[in-house]
C-alpha cells in the first residue's frame, strides 16, 4: 500500500496542528477515521488514499493543493478527492456562502462516481458519530461549531445521505441513513 502511506504522510502534513471544529480533538483523528470507514467497507487502495486526502484541497491550498495530489497519485485519487471537496480555494473566506456550497455539493451527488459516494459517505458517517457524541455530551450548545447552526447542519447531513443513498445504495450508505435518522431523533427534529 505505497499510495496509503504516502498519502497519510501528505495528510498529516497538511492537517498538522488542525483541530476539530469547537474541540481539541486533532483533525488527523477525522482523517484515520475516514480511511479505516473507507477501508471498513471494501475500499481499494486509490479510494483509501483519496479517503486520507478527502479534505486536503479543501482545507489546505485549493486548486494547487489537488495538483500537488493529482501529480503524485494520479487522476483516480485526485479525482475522487475534487468530488469530495465543496470549495478549493486557497483562502476559505474567498469561498461561496455557506448554503451555496452545500447545496451545491448535494446536488453533484446525483451522479457522483461509486469512489466519490464512498469517501463521501465514511467521511460523513464519521461526522456524524462525532456530531451525536459531541450533542450528547454538550447539547445544543454543538451547533454553535457549525455555520449552518442546528437547522443547516440536520438540512445538510440529511440531504446528503439521501442523495448518497439514492445515487449509491450500499451498506455504507444505509449505515449513514441510520446515524442520520439517530442524530435526527435525538435533536429533535431535521430541515427548516
Amino acid at each position: 500500500m505505497d499510495a496509503f502511506e504516502s498519502a497519510l504522510r501528505l495528510a498529516y502534513r497538511v492537517h498538522r496542528g488542525q483541530r476539530r471544529k469547537g474541540t481539541g480533538v486533532p483533525y488527523v483523528a477525522h482523517i484515520l477515521g475516514v480511511a479505516a470507514i473507507a477501508l471498513e467497507y471494501g475500499a481499494t487502495e486509490s479510494e483509501a488514499a483519496a479517503a486520507l486526502l478527502h479534505d486536503a484541497a479543501e482545507d489546505g491550498g485549493g486548486e494547487a493543493m489537488l495538483a500537488e495530489i493529482r501529480a503524485q497519485f494520479g487522476d483516480e485519487v485526485a479525482d475522487v478527492v475534487l468530488g469530495c471537496s465543496d470549495s478549493l480555494v486557497e483562502n476559505p473566506a474567498d469561498g461561496r456562502p455557506w448554503l451555496e456550497r452545500k447545496q451545491a455539493y448535494v446536488a453533484h451527488l446525483g451522479d457522483a462516481s461509486a469512489g466519490v459516494c464512498l469517501v463521501s459517505a465514511a467521511d460523513k458517517l464519521h461526522n456524524v458519530r462525532a456530531i451525536a457524541r459531541d450533542y450528547r455530551e454538550h447539547g445544543e450548545a454543538v451547533w454553535a461549531r457549525f455555520q449552518g447552526g442546528r437547522d443547516g447542519t440536520l438540512w445538510y447531513y440529511e440531504a446528503v445521505s439521501s442523495a448518497l443513498w439514492r445515487r449509491w445504495p450500499a451498506p455504507l450508505t444505509e449505515d449513514l441513513s441510520q446515524e442520520v435518522k439517530a442524530l435526527l431523533r435525538a435533536a429533535g427534529g431535521g430541515a427548516p
